[in-house]
């Protein structure tokens, strides 16, 4: 009794995981570009605080160990990233370029 339910149970798991999504639309494309943009940046400045961390536990490791006052290697400057600049979508990959505007109720020619 159990096998064929489970048999069943089996085959419209399968069926549901062979569904398709619809394609996105433009605007979903635009707003995913602009979330992986925001991220890429948020990484940008994770690293950055990191890289600041890092030093801070170097330089302190530094004076009260004596390290020899230096670092053995020279080791590059952290870069910050500055603030966030949203990149900006053209009109026309969004579908809005192309469309006219509506006239005004009552307008004249």
């Amino acid at each position: 009794m159990n096998k064929p339910a489970f048999a069943l149970i089996l085959a419209m798991a399968a069926m549901a995981a062979q569904a398709k999504l619809p394609a996105p639309t433009e605007e979903q494309k635009a707003a995913a570009a602009a979330a992986k943009d925001k991220q890429a940046w948020t990484d940008k400045v994770s690293a950055y605080k990191l890289c600041l961390a890092q030093d801070r536990v170097a330089a302190y490791y530094i004076k009260s160990k004596g390290g020899g006052g230096k670092p053995s290697a020279a080791l590059p400057a952290c870069s910050d990233p500055g603030p966030y600049v949203a990149q900006v979508v053209a009109a026309k990959d969004v579908g809005v370029a192309d469309a006219k505007p509506v006239p005004a109720a009552g307008a004249k020619k």
